[in-house]
Order: C-alpha cells, then sequence, then structure tokens
C-alpha cells in the first residue's frame, strides 16, 4: 500500500493583530491522496491540542468550495468561528485561490467568506442561533449558580447545545471565577456568560464561553456564541450592530 500523502497544515491566531494572541486554530489540508478517517482527525486534533483543529477539502466547481468541519480536543462541532476566520485567512493570504470569496460546506450549512481588500479585512456570514425560554427546574438553576460560584443571575435562554446566563454587570463577568468541574455537570455543551456594557462604553456587551465537556476551559474568542449572544442581545437592545467584547481570564477558576 502506497504511503499517504502528508498533510499540509498551518497555525493561526485569530482575532488577533500579532502572533500569540486571539484565539488559535489549526487549519489541514486533506484532498483526495491524504483523506483520513474520523478517528485520525479526532487523534490530530487532540495531539494539537488547540480550542480547536479544522480540516478542509475541496470541492470541485466553479468556484472556491471547501468542505469544512471542526474538531476539539475531544469532539467534532457543528460551528465555529474562528476556525472558519482562520481557514479563510490562510486561502486568502497564501493565494491557494485566486478569488476574494470562499464558500465553506459545513455542518451548520454554507458558510461564506469574503475578502475585503481595502481593509484587508474578511467578513464571515454566519447564521443566526436563536436564544429560547426553558422553564428550568430548581435544581437545574441551583447548579447554575453553584457553576457560577453563586454569580447573581439575571437571566438564563438556552439554544439546541448550549446555555446562556446573563450577569448583573459587566464588572460581574469579568471579576467571575467559575467552578469548571460544576460547568461539566449543566445540562449543555457550553455556557456562555454575558452582561451589558457599562454606560458611556464603547462596546454593547461582554461574554466569556466555557466548555470544558469539549476539552476548553475557557475559549478566547468564540465566534460562534455570538451567533446567539447577537440575537438574544437583538432582542434586549433592538438593534443588530454589536461591538462585542470577550473577556478571558487564566487565573479565576476555582
Amino acid at each position: 500500500m502506497a504511503e499517504k500523502k502528508r498533510v499540509k497544515y498551518f497555525i493561526v491566531d485569530a482575532f488577533a493583530e500579532s502572533a500569540f494572541k486571539g484565539n488559535p486554530a489549526a487549519v489541514c489540508f486533506l484532498d483526495d491522496d491524504n483523506e483520513r478517517d474520523d478517528a485520525w482527525l479526532q487523534s490530530l486534533a487532540a495531539e494539537f491540542n488547540l480550542s480547536e483543529t479544522c480540516f478542509l477539502t475541496p470541492i470541485i466547481g466553479d468556484f472556491p468550495r471547501f468542505r469544512l468541519r471542526w474538531f476539539t480536543p475531544v469532539a467534532e462541532v457543528d460551528l465555529c468561528g474562528h476556525a472558519t476566520l482562520a481557514s479563510a485567512h490562510v486561502l486568502f493570504s497564501t493565494g491557494l485561490i485566486d478569488s476574494e470569496t470562499v464558500e465553506f460546506d459545513t455542518l451548520s450549512g454554507a458558510l461564506t467568506a469574503k475578502h475585503l481588500k481595502i481593509d484587508d479585512e474578511i467578513e464571515l456570514d454566519f447564521p443566526v442561533v436563536p436564544t429560547f425560554e426553558v422553564n428550568y427546574i430548581d435544581d437545574d438553576l441551583s447548579l447554575f449558580s453553584k457553576a457560577l460560584n453563586g454569580a447573581a443571575i439575571v437571566d438564563v435562554k438556552a439554544t439546541k447545545k448550549d446555555i446562556l446566563v446573563v450577569l448583573s454587570s459587566w464588572e460581574a463577568v469579568i471579576d467571575l471565577k467559575p467552578r469548571l468541574d460544576e460547568i461539566s455537570k449543566c445540562p449543555c455543551e457550553g455556557m456562555m456568560v454575558t452582561a451589558s456594557a457599562s454606560a458611556g462604553s464603547t462596546f454593547d456587551f461582554c461574554s466569556r464561553y466555557f466548555a470544558p465537556r469539549f476539552g476548553i476551559n475557557e475559549d478566547p474568542v468564540t465566534g460562534s456564541a455570538h451567533c446567539a449572544l447577537a440575537h438574544y442581545w437583538s432582542l434586549k437592545m433592538n438593534k443588530c450592530d454589536f461591538f462585542a467584547y470577550q473577556v478571558l481570564s487564566l487565573h479565576r477558576y476555582t
């Protein structure tokens, strides 16, 4: 049996202007000569041990189109913002495609990335993730409170897979010392914690995202979470354009 071709990959710090900041993702390229099974893809993601490792496979057609899959160190996920941005950056910046637009075929449907040459920026077209009411029992609400170390909870919403918890203030989100072991017990894949910005702030809201069950204690920047956060805050603030801030603390866990 012929040896399979080596997999070419890039490590990209997304949502950052310099190295070693933002949210890192591994962008790996597959084709017919080096297609691998799911177990191999998951093993590679575990070895990279980044919040996301993604795999691009070209789809033959009239315009640039790729199959895109995302893996945390422990599981495949349906949607990931920063790894999609990282993939688009690699394609545009290395000249691998001769186009200012690329389409990704994903578990969340077709996603489009556009290269805006004037500002050298990338625009992503992502789906809205609706948030909705859930009638949690008292035990669930007690678990949420315990997971957030007794922080005052103002509101709780859900998506199909995540929980969105609203705290009383921007400062409460920043100073939060979550209990990751308790978050792992909550009935969700990940937990968004958010609050509106203080009066006079240039931001509209802030957030943090925890998914210890998926090998991500805290994600530095979570594009997919903002698909739900934008929906929630649009209903609260009656607007559609937001300037959001995601907090990251590496030393506030209990």
